[in-house]
């Protein structure tokens, strides 16, 4: 059994070790789902895309964007913090892939309305790019933020 959240100590702060998941991809993919450095909190981007079977109309994307803030929403917790304490949002699109059925306007309507459930004004400033794919195939966006505790 592994306890968590696990955080290791670094120079100026810690990495943080939220889920279980994030257990895997520390240990096989080289990476820290989040790293704080002095009061600043880097949080990994977290991909919200379709899982087996799931859809890739509006709804579906909603729901999988959903389960990507609730993953972001639980290392903010781990880190000590919330979605209050963000300050950036850096979103990677794939706009045109096979694994939504809408456009770039449909794409980012939807993404801000389920950002919006997480995160009230003030918000975040938020850099929105487009690209052609993401570490996973079925990946239709990568969310990754930074916060300030």
């Amino acid at each position: 059994m592994i306890d968590l959240p696990r955080k290791i100590p670094t120079r100026d702060g810690e990495v943080v070790i939220a889920t279980k998941r994030d257990v895997g991809r520390y240990d096989n993919f080289k990476f820290a789902p989040a790293r704080r450095a002095g009061n600043v909190l880097y949080i990994s981007g977290v991909i919200a895309g379709p899982e087996k079977a799931e859809g890739r109309d509006v709804d579906a994307f909603k729901a999988q964007l959903r389960r990507a803030f609730e993953a972001l929403r639980e290392t903010l917790a781990a880190s000590g913090a919330s979605f209050a304490h963000v300050a950036m949002i850096n979103s990677f699109h794939v706009w045109d892939g096979p694994n939504f059925e809408g456009d770039a306007s449909a794409q980012l309507s939807a993404f801000i309305a389920v950002k919006d459930e997480f995160m009230p004004p003030p918000h975040a400033a938020w850099t929105a790019i487009g690209t052609t794919g993401l570490a996973i195939p079925t990946g239709v966006v990568e969310i990754q933020m930074i916060a300030h505790l």
